[in-house]
């Protein structure tokens, strides 16, 4: 193997490792007295390590799961409602930032006035729907997409996938209340029950509205007419990972050919205030005609009927307790979910929503300290370096589409903790005159008119995708960037008292999750300046989608329900980064020990093994109770894998899992040799 070019790719990565520093070795994430002995780490792990948990903590009435995420996600909130409390006690000025979280706050949180209301805030904007003359109907389109929903096909600015550096336009399907097209089109059991209680829902929302039982049926009617043949064009979920299929240019004047139901000129300057674009991508061709062919036959009753639904779906939220009851009763069926989430979860989550990164300065600055962002920049950088080594050593993968992905690698941007510059809210205008729902189109106009400003500027990699105060973190390929929000920076992910084997078996693997995300089947079409280029030579392609391949069908064969199995090509994404993580994580890990001069091999901390510890900690993040209705409703439309399989699936690929645990052949944990996948 000729090494020498790559070697020179490898050189930044290399000399950007750091250490972490030494920490006295004793578990703090992890609590040794929930390993359950009983349950063979070779029989199950997940439940080897998280059963006692799981008896402890049996799901409440509120929650359709409940896991460590959740734990943190509470802690988070918790210290959210702290702030925007102390904020509201101020008494603070109209126009500042304090008084606009704090009136946004207490207006959600304030039920007798919203019931005293009722549906009077959008009484006059569903009139002004009904009494639309046939002339008016062009009119009419245009005002809901400029102002309340995206009925039929959605548009916007984004990062032109070929060129990162500048947006494009696009036009993608859209319309679904539900949605996943397979609640439209699928006709078991499952499917049914979610259709017909989303027609319910339907129903219900609009007699909530004022209508009549007999027209809020006719219009449940019409809509479900619309959107199942919205439906009928959609992607699947499978096909909706082909990202080069998403892909499609075409000139304006194409655009308006292909599509004549819609005048296009006005839509665009009157729905985002901007000139008709020279091009368009249009991600989902059949799925945009399927919208305009609709809107060219549809009466114009039909279509007032979806627009009606349409808008009372996105005003619901923030209306009565009538419409926030009758939602929840839908999510019961989707879910299994029991009882709604107190008033004052539902109100922070408003907030955040409204200005989340104002209150995310205030959590930054009261709850992240510069020592846990200096831990992390040298976390990453180690974990860099394991995964430089991983490429190099690769034995499918030649050596020219190793230099790319070492330059992809060494080009990856890290954000950690908070953004380097903060939201200005100063011309977002809050009225507590106004009844919240006014004041809560208000806020989503400003995102929107906030959004459209980026048309014609170059693309600001400044920008976060998540709040500091979020418990996640992300992959975005267009940037070619790895974001760390400051939340996720908490046990049983990191802390700085916890061992180092803990520290890398928790956010060491998600740091490596998030690294894999640039090399997996959807990461890996875009190149080191995050724009959609192939940098991979045929024949590594051609192994690499095999591999993706077996480790799909080992998701695929696990029945998560009776008669319902995972869905490994839906999932793969995530898969692969779970894996990957793993992997580099343990590198790294075993890395920095060597640097401390730490003999793993003679080393334990409360009578585990270093290796041990971070197998059971990376299980101990993914330990959860999770209702029935949950998994099926995850199973279809998240492209996670359920967190029993994130462990159990994925690491019974990896031979220092089973060499930690001594798991042998005969075991259900082992997996054959023949049998194992390992990409990354």
């Amino acid at each position: 193997m000729n090494l020498s070019k790559i070697a020179l790719a490898m050189a930044l990565t290399l000399t950007a490792t750091a250490g972490v520093s030494a920490a006295e070795e004793h578990l703090k994430s992890l609590d040794a007295s929930q390993i359950d002995n009983s349950i063979p780490a070779g029989t199950d792990f997940y439940r080897h390590v998280n059963k006692k948990w799981q008896d402890a903590n049996p799901l409440t009435a509120e929650h359709a799961r409940y896991g460590k995420f959740n734990i943190l996600s509470d802690s988070s909130e918790a210290r959210v409602k702290d702030i925007v409390l102390n904020l509201a006690a101020t008494n603070p000025q109209p126009g500042t930032v304090a008084f606009k979280v704090s009136t946004i706050y207490n207006q959600a949180m304030d039920s007798a006035r919203r019931n005293a209301e009722g549906a009077a805030p959008i009484q006059a904007d569903l009139k002004k729907i009904e009494n639309t003359p046939h002339e008016g109907m062009e009119d009419l389109f245009m005002w809901m997409h400029a102002n309340y929903a995206s009925p039929f096909f959605g548009a916007g600015p984004q990062e032109d996938l070929a060129n990162s550096q500048v947006y494009a336009m696009y036009v993608s399907g859209g319309g679904l209340g539900l949605g996943d097209r397979d609640y439209y089109l699928q006709n078991d059991k499952r499917n049914k029950e979610v259709r017909e209680a989303y027609q319910k829902l339907i129903v219900n929302q609009m007699m909530n509205a004022g209508f009549k039982k007999k027209d809020a049926t006719r219009i449940m009617k019409n809509v479900m007419k619309i959107e199942t043949a919205i439906a009928d064009s959609t992607w699947t979920r499978e096909q909706s990972r082909n990202i080069p299929a998403m892909y499609n240019p075409r000139t304006f004047a194409q655009l308006k050919e292909m599509y004549p139901a819609i005048n296009w000129d006005r839509f665009f300057i009157e729905t985002m205030g901007i000139p008709s674009p020279e091009q368009v991508i249009v991600t989902e061709i059949n799925t945009v005609k399927q919208a305009n062919d609709l809107m060219a036959s549809l009466t114009d009753r039909e279509i007032k009927d979806y627009y009606l639904w349409k808008y009372v779906a996105q005003a619901a939220g923030k209306l009565s307790d009538k419409f926030t009851d009758t939602a929840f009763e839908f999510s019961k069926v989707m879910s299994g979910v029991q009882q709604q989430r107190p008033r004052w979860k539902r109100a922070l989550g408003a907030t955040e929503g409204a200005m989340g990164e104002a209150v995310g300065q205030l959590y930054v600055e009261k709850y992240f300290p510069q020592s846990s962002k200096d831990y992390m920049i040298g976390l990453v950088e180690n974990l860099r370096t394991a995964l430089g080594k991983h490429i190099l050593h690769l034995e499918w993968m030649s050596d020219d589409t190793k230099l790319n992905a070492l330059k992809k690698l060494n080009a990856f941007t890290v954000k950690i903790g908070y953004p380097d510059k903060w939201k200005d809210y100063s011309t977002m205008e809050i009225d507590p005159n106004l009844s919240y729902y006014e004041n809560m189109h208000n806020v989503g106009m400003w995102h929107q008119k906030e959004y459209y400003k980026k048309w014609g500027k170059p693309v600001d990699r400044t920008e976060w995708g998540m709040t500091p105060q979020t418990v996640n973190a992300y992959y975005n390929p267009l940037a070619n960037e790895i974001v760390f929000p400051a939340a996720i920076l908490q046990a049983p992910f990191f802390d700085p008292e916890s061992s180092d084997a803990e520290n890398y078996g928790g956010i060491g693997v998600v740091i490596g999750h998030e690294m894999t995300h640039g090399f997996d089947d959807q990461g890996r079409n875009f190149d080191a300046e995050g724009n959609m280029v192939n940098w991979w030579q045929p024949e590594d392609l051609e192994k690499f989608t095999e591999m993706t391949k077996g480790l799909g069908a080992q998701f695929d064969a696990v029945e998560v329900l009776p008669g319902l199995h995972a869905n490994g090509t839906y999932t793969m994404g995530e898969n692969i980064a779970d894996q990957g993580g793993l992997r580099v994580a343990m590198t790294a890990f075993l890395d920095s020990q060597k640097k401390k001069g730490v003999d793993v091999e003679n080393v334990k901390i409360e009578g585990f093994t270093p290796a041990q510890v971070f197998y059971m900690n990376y299980a101990n993040l993914w330990g959860q109770n999770i209702r029935d209705e949950e998994i099926r409703s995850l199973t279809s439309g998240d492209v996670h894998s359920l967190g029993e399989n994130r462990v159990n699936v994925t690491l019974r690929n990896l031979d220092p899992f089973f060499k930690a645990f001594d798991i042998t052949e005969g075991q259900p944990m082992f997996r054959p040799v023949e049998e194992r996948v390992i990409i990354w």
